[in-house]
This record gives structure tokens, sequence and C-alpha cells, in this order.
């Protein structure tokens, strides 16, 4: 299913891209569309969780430089029976983590120095149960995905806003066509972004659920949650991105009210109300 979600994805962006180029430049913007989407899918498969990784300057460690950490993934991912992931610790007082790669055999955990004095050893072995469910599902590749289809898309968006203001631009907009090119400027960030929120708040209960079942323990987990809002509401992520958001087991980008709405992450206190239902119901 996640492969098909993948190809879907991928397809969806290319589609999206060549409608912006040939709207904002006829043939050639929809040829130069095409290379684009080429190279960002090539890009998006072999890179993107290297790129995420250095945009949140995520150093790689071994067991001698973070016992701890390496220790407790290696045993996740015994219990998981996954290969052992590369390690990476993120720099920064907020609590988070998340988990990145094309695959389990190219699978890499990241964790932030503020989770690491935040969590307990119990509670830091449910999250990363999560995370490891997480490449279990195969949901790495499609959420390192989402994330470069929704900056790409957000960022041309952003570029043929500025090109409608300066003038730019074929003369069929000139002669008309700029309402529809508008309409697409604010449409195609929105379809990413529903995207984004349709995919990733369905495979977080189910990363939850997953993570309770390799690590045993529902509520080391919950209560890992718990510690986790108040950690983000405490410290939010400064550099966190909107397009990367969703990769993290909690939202970097701490919002109330209407925010909410729009957020990535399904209500904390569903996904702990879950984990407590699945302690009480014996697993």
């Amino acid at each position: 299913m996640n492969t098909l979600k993948t190809v879907f994805l991928m397809t969806f962006m290319m589609v999206l891209l060549m409608l912006l180029g040939e709207w904002l430049g006829g043939s050639q913007g929809l040829i130069m569309a095409f290379v684009i989407s080429l190279i960002m899918n090539f890009g998006s498969y072999w890179f993107s969780d290297k790129i995420v990784l250095m945009m949140y300057r995520a150093r790689e460690v071994k067991e001698a430089e973070a016992p701890r950490l390496y220790g407790l993934v290696a045993r996740v991912s015994s219990e998981a029976q996954l290969p052992m992931p590369r390690v990476y610790i993120i720099p920064g007082e907020t609590p988070n983590a998340f988990a990145t790669g094309r695959g389990p055999q190219h699978a890499a955990v990241a964790a932030t120095e503020g989770i690491l004095n935040l969590l307990t050893d119990d509670e830091l072995e449910g999250v990363l149960a999560h995370e490891f469910a997480h490449i279990k599902h195969r949901d790495i590749l499609t959420g390192t995905i989402v994330a470069t289809m929704v900056g790409t898309i957000t960022f041309i968006a952003r570029m043929a806003g500025w090109a409608m203001v300066f003038g730019g631009g074929s003369r069929d907009r000139r002669n008309g066509g700029g309402a529809a090119d508008l309409a697409l400027m604010i449409l195609a960030p929105i379809a990413a972004v529903l995207v984004q929120l349709a995919i990733s708040r369905s495979r977080e209960y189910a990363a939850d659920e997953g993570g309770a079942h390799i690590c045993g323990r529902p509520l080391s987990l919950a209560n890992a949650l718990q510690k986790l809002e108040r950690g983000v509401e405490r410290n939010p992520m400064a550099n966190a991105s909107p397009a990367t958001a969703h990769m993290f087991i909690v939202n970097p980008l701490f919002g109330g009210g209407i925010a909410k709405l729009f957020s990535t992450h399904p209500p904390l206190e569903e996904r702990i109300d879950r984990l407590q239902k699945m302690a009480t119901s014996g697993i």
C-alpha cells in the first residue's frame, strides 16, 4: 500500500509541476517543468533523507559517542526484527525524534538532545519503537517524499506569485489567464498540504499501535507523548519547516486554536487515549 502511495505522490508532484509550468510558460514551461519533476523525483528517492538530516544539522553517532541512545536503538531494532539503522543526534532542546530513509535497509533514526534529556529509558524506548514501526510499515520513504513535494510546490508557487507581481510569464496570461494562474498558485500549495495531512495523520495512529506492540509497553509511549507535548510547548523548534513537520513523532510547530485543525499530527489526547486502552486490554 505504501509503495502505491509513493508512486501516487511522485506522479502527483510531476503532474502538478507540469501544470504550473504550462500555465506560467506555455509549451516551454511544460517541458522545463517535466525536466524539473524528473530531477525532483530522482532526488526525492535517493537524497531526500540526507537533505532532511542536513536541514536539522543532525550528526551521525556511533556507540562510543552515544552509548545510551545507540544501545536503545539496537535493542528496539532486535525487538522489531529490522536491520540496525544509522543513528543521529539533532542539536537543540526541543524534545522530538523522527525516522527517515528509503526503506528498512537504508533507514536512519534521529533524536534531539532535548528528548534524550527529558525521557527515561522506558519512555525513549517507546518513542524509538514508534519510529521503528514507521520503518516497518515503510512510511519513511513516503513521508520524506511528501516533505520534498510540499517544500517544492510551496517554493514554486511563491516564485510564480512574484513572477505575476513583476509582470513575468506568457502572453496568454496577460490576455486574461491571470485569474486561472492566481487560482493555481493558491490551490497548488493547499492541495500539497492536504495530501500531507491525510497521509501523516493516519500513519501516526498506526505507528503508535505498531510501536506499542514492538516494545510491549503502550504506557511507556503514552507517558513519553505527554512529556513531549509539554516539552514542545516550552521549547518549540526554531528551525522546523512545515514541509517536514509530519516526520516528527510530535508536531515541532506548536500552535493552538485553528492551527490544530491543520496540524500534521492527530490530537495527542486521542493518541494517548488509544495507547491507554491498549494497555488496559492487556497488550
